[in-house]
């Protein structure tokens, strides 16, 4: 079996309940093979980005320890979602559950339907709060430890929830 490595997820949902959809993913990311959850962000209030018209977002990271490598570690969030009723109605549609995987380890992946580091995760607040929060010495491959890129989204709206 591989070394367990550090992987990082951002949780996002803007429909339903949040923090039951949370609590959730807490508990299916858990019960991965080989996963464990390392720790977790508070809650974040977020407005939603480059949309309009849709309820604000609670938003959270999840640091897990895993052996599971990149590909199945997305499937299963990809699982995840879908039983917590996430529908894929459009780009940007709001959502029950979104779990994006932001890093895993310090791999660089440029995939079809996988990239790691997330794309523009060092541009959004609603992912680099949370992650400086349980952990600023992350680094983002290309960009740097998400404490330092904090000045850089000072100026979007983000608050604990």
């Amino acid at each position: 079996m591989p070394p367990p490595v550090r992987a990082f997820v951002a949780f996002g949902a803007n429909l339903g309940d949040p923090a039951a959809a949370f609590a959730l993913a807490l508990q299916r990311l858990a019960g991965l093979p080989g996963t464990r959850v390392a720790a977790r962000s508070s809650l974040y209030h977020s407005a939603p980005v480059g949309v309009a018209g849709q309820p604000d977002y609670i938003n959270a990271v999840i640091e897990l320890s895993t052996t599971l490598a990149a590909r199945p570690l997305l499937d299963a969030l990809l699982a995840i979602e879908h039983e917590g009723g996430r529908r894929r109605d459009g780009h940007m549609a709001p959502r029950t559950m979104d779990l994006d995987l932001l890093l895993h380890g310090d791999a660089v992946i440029d995939e079809p339907g996988l990239q790691v580091p997330h794309p523009r995760m060092h541009l959004r607040a609603f992912t680099l709060v949370p992650l400086a929060e349980i952990a600023p010495e992350a680094c983002i491959p290309g960009h740097g430890r998400a404490a330092d890129l904090l000045p850089g989204v000072a100026d979007q709206a983000i608050a604990r929830a």
